[in-house]
C-alpha cells in the first residue's frame, strides 16, 4: 500500500504543488463526464472535459463548449467549485481544512503553503492564509450582492442568485467563465455589472501579500512604510491600467465594430473594461476578433505581463516586468545593482525576473511553433493570441478555441497548467532534489551584446 506520508517527504514542494493541480484536474474531468453534469441532449468527450477542468482549475476561462447551455446547473456549480479551488490553490484548501479540524499545521505543510502563496517567509504563510480567507469571502459576497441587483431582473430570483454568485467568484478568481454565450458583451453599457466585475478582478489580481500589507498598515496606529514589493505591485498595476486604457481608446476609438458605435461614456466604460480583463480575467464586453491589429498586440502584451505575484492571476507578473525593465535601465546607465525606493533589489531577484520572462517567451514560442503545425488553417496571430492567453491564464480568445484539433487542445491544456502552476514551480517539479556536494568552477569572461 502506498505510504502517502513517505511520498510527501520524498517530494519537493514544487513537485507536490504540480501533482496536486494535476490530480484535481483529472478528478474534475472525470466528474464533468457524468451525465448529471450536462444539459439535456448534451454530451462531453473526455478531452473536452479535461480541457474544461484544466481551464477551471487553472482559472483561465478558455472554453470549447458553452458553459451556460452545455452544462446543467450541477455542472456549472462544479465548474464554479473548480475555479474557486484553483484560485485558492489546492494545498491552501488542504491547510484550511486542517485548521478547521483543529489539527496542527506542521513545518513541511507551512513550507509547501509558502511556495504556493508566494509568501516571503514560512512564518508568514499562515497569517497570509487568514488574510486570503477574509479577503475572498468579503469580496465575493459583496460582488454577488451587487450583481444580484441586475441578474435578478434578467434571470429571476433563484437564477439571478446563482448567476450573481457564479460571476462574482469567477471575476475575483480571474477565471473568466461566464454563463452567457457572448461572455458579458450584453453588459457593455451597464456600469453596475462592468464596474463590479472590474473591481473584483483588480482586487483578486492585487496579490494576497499586497492586501495583507495594506491591511496591516491601515489597522496599525503606527505609521510604517509599505514594503518594497507592495510599492512595486501598486505602481506597476496603476501604470498598466493607465497605459492600457489610453492605448485601447486611441486604437479603437473610431473602429465601428468595437468602440466606434458607442456613446462617449459607454466608450470610456468599455475601454476601461477591456483594459482590466487582459490582466488575466478573461471576460469581454467587446468582440476581440473585431479589433484592429495594433489593439490586439497591445492586449497580448497586457496578457503576457498579467497580474501581481501571489494573486489569482497569471502572466509573468507585474513586479517581474518592473524589476526586469528597472534592471535593464540600471545596466544601461552603468550601475551595478538595481535600486528602487531607497532599497537595493537583490541580484538573485533580478536574475529570477529575467528567467521568468525568458521562460515565458520560450514557452509561448514553443507552443506557437507546434500549434502552427497542428492548426495549419489558423491565422498565426490568432494562435499567438490563444497561446499567450492560455499561458497567462487569461481566457480571452479571437474565437478559435472550439475549432482547435485534439492536438491543439492538448497544447493549450499544457500551457494553462504551466501558466497556473508557475514556470519556476513547473521546472523545479521536473528536477529531483539536489544531493551531494556542490562544486564551484573557475570564472571566465565571455562576450555578450
Amino acid at each position: 500500500m502506498l505510504n502517502l506520508g513517505l511520498l510527501k517527504r520524498r517530494l519537493s514542494p514544487p513537485q507536490i504543488i504540480a501533482l496536486s493541480f494535476a490530480a484535481a484536474i483529472l478528478a474534475g474531468a472525470l466528474l464533468l463526464r457524468l451525465p448529471i453534469m450536462h444539459a439535456p441532449g448534451q454530451t462531453l468527450s473526455f478531452l473536452d472535459a479535461l480541457f474544461t477542468a484544466t481551464s477551471a482549475i487553472c482559472v483561465t476561462g478558455l472554453i470549447v463548449v458553452d458553459t451556460g447551455s452545455h452544462f446543467s446547473r450541477f455542472g456549472q456549480a462544479l465548474i464554479m467549485l473548480l475555479f474557486q479551488l484553483g484560485g485558492f490553490g489546492i494545498l491552501t484548501v488542504g491547510v484550511l481544512l486542517a485548521l478547521a479540524s483543529g489539527r496542527r499545521v506542521g513545518f513541511s505543510e507551512r513550507l509547501r503553503l509558502q511556495a504556493q502563496l508566494n509568501a516571503l517567509d514560512v512564518g508568514g504563510a499562515l497569517r497570509l492564509l487568514r488574510v486570503l480567507l477574509v479577503t475572498v469571502a468579503s469580496a465575493e459576497l459583496l460582488g454577488a450582492v451587487l450583481l444580484y441587483v441586475r441578474f435578478r431582473d434578467l434571470e429571476g430570483p433563484q437564477g439571478g442568485l446563482f448567476y450573481a454568485l457564479f460571476h462574482s467568484v469567477s471575476a475575483f478568481n480571474n477565471a473568466g467563465f461566464a454563463l452567457y454565450a457572448d461572455s458579458l458583451v450584453g453588459f457593455v453599457a451597464d456600469p453596475l455589472v462592468s464596474l463590479t466585475i472590474c473591481a473584483l478582478i483588480l482586487i483578486g489580481g492585487l496579490g494576497f501579500f499586497v492586501v495583507a500589507d495594506l491591511s496591516a498598515r491601515l489597522g496599525s496606529k503606527r505609521r510604517s512604510p509599505l514594503s518594497l514589493h507592495t510599492k512595486l505591485a501598486l505602481l506597476s498595476s496603476v501604470f498598466l491600467l493607465i497605459f492600457g486604457f489610453v492605448g485601447v481608446l486611441v486604437l479603437e476609438w473610431l473602429n465601428p465594430a468595437t468602440l466606434g458605435g458607442l456613446p462617449l461614456l459607454d466608450k470610456l466604460l468599455a475601454g476601461f473594461f477591456q483594459t482590466v480583463t487582459p490582466r488575466t480575467a478573461g471576460f469581454n464586453t467587446l468582440d476581440y476578433a473585431a479589433m484592429g491589429l495594433p489593439a490586439v498586440l497591445l492586449i497580448i502584451l497586457l496578457m503576457f505581463v498579467g497580474a501581481n505575484p501571489g494573486s489569482t492571476g497569471g502572466g509573468i507578473k507585474t513586479v517581474t516586468a518592473f524589476v526586469l525593465v528597472g534592471n535593464a535601465w540600471s545596466v544601461i546607465r552603468g550601475k551595478g545593482q538595481l535600486h528602487l525606493f531607497g532599497r537595493r533589489v537583490a541580484a538573485e531577484t533580478a536574475q529570477r525576473a529575467g528567467v521568468l520572462a525568458l521562460g515565458g517567451v520560450l514557452t509561448v514560442g514553443v507552443a506557437l511553433f507546434f500549434l502552427s503545425i497542428t492548426e495549419p488553417d489558423k491565422d498565426l496571430l490568432d494562435l499567438l493570441f490563444e497561446s499567450v492567453s492560455a499561458f497567462a491564464t487569461v481566457g480571452l480568445s479571437l474565437g478559435i478555441t472550439g475549432d482547435l484539433s485534439a492536438s491543439g487542445k492538448v497544447i493549450i491544456i499544457l500551457l494553462m497548467f504551466v501558466g497556473r502552476v508557475g514556470l519556476l514551480t513547473a521546472a523545479l517539479a521536473l528536477v529531483s532534489r539536489e544531493g551531494g556536494r556542490r562544486l564551484d568552477y573557475p570564472a571566465e569572461e565571455v562576450i555578450v551584446g
